[in-house]
């Protein structure tokens, strides 16, 4: 669960905050557990991504605004790029993010929420949801380019 507490902090404290915080919500919550409708590691894990989403809130980092995407152009991230990078390089890239443009990446490629769900779950709509993924696509994509020509 570390793991994916660090995806969603700027740094190994934030992250730490962010397990303990749903760690207490786990064991807290324990007996609405129902085995019938997810796995525990499931269960689990849908808390400390909610936490995770709680903690970012509370630092004021999601600023709801509304874009039109019917003029943006998806970009894509080339997948030699992505082959060749170590997974901290890539969490290095993906933390070089704004707060909510990395939330949004995480929770849709990583974590395979759809935009309606990340809509829900951040205080944001489904077009600012589709904006800040291919936001995050095009910046990822300058961040990649410039790791590759300074290495």
């Amino acid at each position: 669960m570390m793991a994916l507490c660090v995806r969603y902090a700027k740094d190994k404290n934030d992250a730490l905050e962010i397990l303990n915080d749903g760690y207490l919500k786990v064991f807290k919550n324990m007996g609405q557990y129902d085995a019938a409708k997810a796995s525990l590691y499931t269960w689990m894990r849908r808390i400390i991504i909610n936490t995770a989403i709680d903690f970012l809130r509370k630092k004021q980092v999601y600023y709801n605004m509304d874009v039109l995407l019917d003029t943006q152009e998806e970009t894509g991230i080339e997948n030699e790029a992505l082959q060749k990078m170590s997974s901290v390089e890539l969490l290095g890239a993906i933390r070089q993010l704004p707060p909510t443009t990395g939330t949004v990446f995480n929770l849709y490629v990583i974590d395979g929420f759809s935009h309606r769900e990340i809509a829900a779950l951040l205080p944001i709509s489904e077009g600012t949801s589709r904006w800040h993924l291919s936001e995050a696509r095009r910046q990822l994509k300058i961040i990649i380019h410039l790791m590759e020509t300074n290495p």
